[in-house]
């Protein structure tokens, strides 16, 4: 199969440079390993890199079609479409033209909290979506803060360059001014550190360690904005905000068998 090698460059990527976690670079590479040989067969001949640039929507549907039809829900769909569009935009560059197709119509249910596996997938789209490689890493940190630490999307913005190195707790100012103890799960510290070593501003002590595209404070609706257009693309509910980040991360620790009284404590 000659898309192969285009595989194996793009999974270095994620790693090296997007530092996406092993289970984003996994599922992500398998996608396109299907994908690839869906096209295979479609096309009756293996693919290059010039017929991957060339593909037209209704390749993308035949291809969806073709998972559906393997019983892949919509959501599962919605998220495998994605996964795609970031392997064409690798292979044709960022300025490629990708096949317009429009992701599957996801039934909206009772809002329940985001699964880890959402949760990945949705930090991974905003990342895949920002123009620059240092903002989609930033954006991508931020998320796995408010996931992995529980943090408020204020007490994130809010946090200074003075926080590093990021050890394995953080002290965090919450409301009316209390300050909380969190610890930091390693792929958050990952999330931060690829963010820190891609950011054109040096970190100050004293200067907000999440910038916006102009170096200075980044905006908590900017973060929403881009959540928004993700949670569309990947067809997850609209309760699906920055905020319902922290309340997941409260469910699945009280489901893992966490005291109230210490989640209490962690959330401030």
């Amino acid at each position: 199969m000659n898309c192969a090698p285009l595989i194996r460059d793009w999974c270095r990527t994620m790693q090296a440079e997007q530092r996406r976690s092993a289970h984003t670079i996994r599922a992500y590479g398998a996608t396109a390993e299907r994908f690839c040989a869906f096209l295979s067969l479609h096309f009756g001949a293996p693919v290059d890199r010039a017929q991957l640039t060339a593909l037209e929507p209704t390749d993308l549907r035949a291809y969806l079609a073709h998972r559906r039809a393997e019983g892949l829900s919509n959501t599962s769909s919605a998220r495998e479409l994605s996964a795609v569009r970031s392997f064409l935009r690798h292979v044709g560059g960022k300025s490629a033209a990708l096949p317009q197709v429009r992701g599957p119509r996801v039934r909206k249910g009772l809002p329940r909290p985001i699964n880890p596996d959402d949760v990945l997938a949705l930090a991974d789209s905003v990342a895949e979506q920002a123009s620059d490689r240092w903002i989609g890493a930033r954006d991508y940190a931020i998320l796995m803060l408010l996931y992995g630490a529980g943090l408020r999307i204020g007490e994130a913005l809010s946090l200074t360059g003075d926080i590093l190195p990021i050890a394995d707790v953080l002290r965090v100012t919450g409301k009316r001014g209390k300050t909380r103890i969190v610890p930091i799960l390693p792929a958050v510290r990952v999330g931060i550190d690829g963010y820190v070593t891609l950011c054109p501003f040096g970190p100050a002590a004293d200067a907000p360690l999440f910038r916006g595209a102009r170096g200075g404070s980044l905006s908590p609706a900017l973060v929403r904005r881009v959540v928004q257009i993700a949670r569309s693309q990947l067809g997850l509910h609209e309760r699906a905000t920055p905020h319902a980040l922290r309340h997941s991360f409260a469910t699945h620790l009280l489901a893992g068998g966490a005291d109230l009284r210490s989640l209490q404590e962690l959330l401030g």
